[in-house]
């Protein structure tokens, strides 16, 4: 039985939560039928509501705003909003830090998680997996001996936290696992190992 029951686990558990996650999705994206007028609803259409309608306004919405932002004109609009925002006080601050992070997060030329790194964290002798996430810049980097490269350690499960770090480059080791592999494996607390040609060892 209790074979049985660690098996149907096994594959509910991975279901369930994968559920979860969409409908979280959905649901949040659904938010945005607020801003649509009450009679083009589904509700009002259908009379009842059809889940799912938000992800796909939302998704036309990203679509269009790129494809805008691409010609001359979406370009002067683009330019002409950030100018506005950054004359607001509290709003400069908060959308030019997003901003920052967010182009050299998505950004097709951007180098943040580009690598995996191997280092040894919180001390020597213990080892974790990191994300270079860039070099720290001159008014940093004049008061450090040597090539540095800032770090982005993330706890597990949870990758969203973690800690900034800025270390030596020579005591980082480059591993060959993708990001997504990396990932994969800090949320599953290494029990996803991604796979490797690993040299074989003989025991004497």
């Amino acid at each position: 039985m209790k074979k049985y029951f660690v098996t149907g686990l096994l594959i509910w558990t991975p279901l369930v939560i994968t559920f979860m996650v969409l409908a979280w999705i959905v649901n949040t994206l659904d938010q945005v039928l607020l801003l649509v007028p009450a009679h083009f609803r589904p509700e009002a259409l259908f009379g009842f509501p059809v889940p799912g309608v938000g992800v796909l306004i939302s998704v036309a919405l990203l679509l269009i705003t790129g494809l805008a932002a691409a010609n001359f004109v979406g370009q002067r609009l683009v330019g002409f909003w950030e100018a506005l925002l950054a004359r607001i006080p509290v709003v400069k601050s908060i959308y030019s830090s997003v901003k920052q992070v967010s182009d050299t997060l998505l950004s097709s030329n951007g180098q943040a998680f580009r690598k995996a790194l191997l280092i040894q964290y919180p001390r020597q002798g213990m080892w974790t997996i990191g994300f270079q996430t860039g070099t720290p810049n001159c008014d940093v980097a004049q008061h450090l001996p040597g090539d540095h490269v800032s770090v982005y350690v993330p706890t597990t499960p949870n990758p969203t936290s973690g800690f900034f770090l800025i270390l030596p480059k020579e005591d980082t080791v480059e591993l060959e696992m993708s990001v997504d592999e990396a990932l994969k494996y800090i949320i599953s607390m290494g029990v996803v190992a991604p796979p490797a040609d690993c040299p074989q060892t003989t025991t004497p």
